[in-house]
């Protein structure tokens, strides 16, 4: 099974590239969705960050408060506490990852891809045989995570000041690819990129 590996900073468009790969039948694992799943009670992980973080993470009926944890984390002197939830987080998302795409392997599929905005901080890198970095324009990407998450800009630019800058992830990644146009426009260029790396037969 051939696995594409997905990343980039916050606001780049990587669900863009993921929808376009899983339109082209291929499998996506999305990692929000599986950090979702691994928090979601009852759950070890969350216990853990809990015990880390404090009960005021957590909502009345006992699910995590994102923005509570997000409060905590994001900023530039939090850096410390950012990496203490990766830490934590990251073993139990690679677990499930790594289950799932062992489980895809046995079915038979053909691609797996894995959409991580932490894929290399996560060591899941090391499990694709191409990874690709999705990167946009700081004022787009701004715009895009306070349109998405309902905060303001200066919130969306504390959560971008706290990541890794574009060259981490060129100087990281097989290859990037800029979504500062229209989906189609990212459609063309990934295309052009499989048939030029020959994946899996593509």
């Amino acid at each position: 099974m051939f696995i594409i590996g997905v990343t980039g900073p916050s606001g780049a468009g990587k669900g863009v590239l993921s929808n376009i790969l899983s339109s082209l039948g291929m499998c996506v694992i999305d990692a929000d969705q599986v950090y979702h799943d691994v928090i979601t009670p009852p759950s070890e992980c969350l216990c853990e960050l809990v015990r880390e973080f404090g009960i005021r993470i957590l909502n009345d009926d006992g699910t995590l408060d994102r923005k509570a944890l997000a409060s905590i984390v994001f900023g530039e002197n939090n850096k410390d506490k950012l990496l203490k939830l990766n830490s934590i987080s990251h073993k139990y998302v690679a677990e499930r990852i790594n289950t799932k795409i062992d489980e895809y392997n046995s079915n038979g599929e053909g691609f797996c891809v894995i959409d991580a905005p932490l894929l290399i901080e996560a060591g899941l890198h090391g499990e694709c045989d191409l990874t690709i970095s999705v990167l946009a324009d700081k004022s787009l990407r701004l715009e895009r995570i306070s349109k998405r998450d309902g905060i303001s800009l200066d919130s969306a630019a504390a959560r971008i000041n706290s990541q890794k800058d574009d060259e981490f992830y060129i100087s990281n990644t097989d290859c990037a690819l800029y979504n500062n146009s229209d989906a189609e426009k990212m459609r063309e260029e990934v295309i052009k990129l499989l048939h030029e790396r020959k994946c899996g037969g593509l």
